[in-house]
């Protein structure tokens, strides 16, 4: 059984971190600075979310099918998606296992991952705000022996 149980789950869930982000003061202008149109493309369920990241301009946030090219694809299981969002994935062993399907230009996909990446903490407090997510109980600190 998939974490998203449908199409709008992942809306009202990826959708959401996504608008969030890049509303975000400091976040906002380092994704436009990508300069592209990312889709992320997500099955089990099937959802797309495509954003357009253009520096100077407002980004924008599409659910579902979409008329703008896409320039960066990322396709995923969305369970896949779920662990790539709470930081448990090594991206480079999931792409080299096709567990992500990344096309496009490489130097824009790897500009996208480090910023994608910086958004795991939002993730988290999203899913702990929305009761989905158990707040981790912080590390004990080492001890030395």
């Amino acid at each position: 059984m998939s974490y998203y149980a449908d199409a709008d789950d992942i809306y009202e869930t990826l959708g959401r971190l996504f608008v969030d982000a890049l509303n975000d003061e400091r976040l906002g202008p380092l994704f436009a600075r990508a300069n592209t149109v990312t889709r992320w493309e997500y099955e089990n369920p099937h959802a797309t979310i495509t954003l357009r990241l253009a520096d100077g301009e407002p980004a924008m946030v599409e659910f579902g099918d979409s008329a703008l090219p896409a320039e960066v694809t990322l396709a995923m299981d969305a369970d896949v998606a779920h662990q790539f969002w709470l930081g448990e994935l090594n991206v480079g062993v999931a792409l080299a296992r096709g567990q992500i399907v990344a096309t496009g230009p490489v130097e824009k996909i790897l500009r996208l991952v480090p910023l994608a990446t910086s958004v795991v903490p939002r993730y988290r407090r999203l899913l702990v705000a929305a009761g989905r997510l158990e707040e981790a109980e912080p590390a004990a600190p080492a001890r030395a022996v």
